[in-house]
């Protein structure tokens, strides 16, 4: 099985300084980008078979990095609509 990367700047390569901004200045998207990569370790740590879990812990893992994912996009898209108008 191939280990894909799934940080957030390589799922978001374009807003690479977006997310660099919002990291600083905003510390909710700070707080959910670090929770976002706790999530993400850990779930390529099982994944690559240096901590074992049962697969059900793996997919409620894989949700929370998605649903982190989704909130943090949400947040990169409407900072960057904003700047655009």
């Amino acid at each position: 099985m191939s280990l894909e990367k799934h940080d957030l700047l390589h799922e978001l390569p374009n807003s690479k300084d977006t997310i660099h901004e919002l990291k600083t200045k905003d510390n909710h998207f700070a707080k959910l980008f670090d929770e976002y990569h706790e999530v993400d370790h850990e779930v390529h740590r099982i994944e690559s078979g240096a901590e074992h879990s049962s697969d059900e812990y793996l997919e409620e893992r894989k949700k929370v990095r998605l649903n982190l994912k989704d909130q943090l996009y949400a947040m990169v898209r409407d900072y960057e609509a904003a700047k655009a108008s």
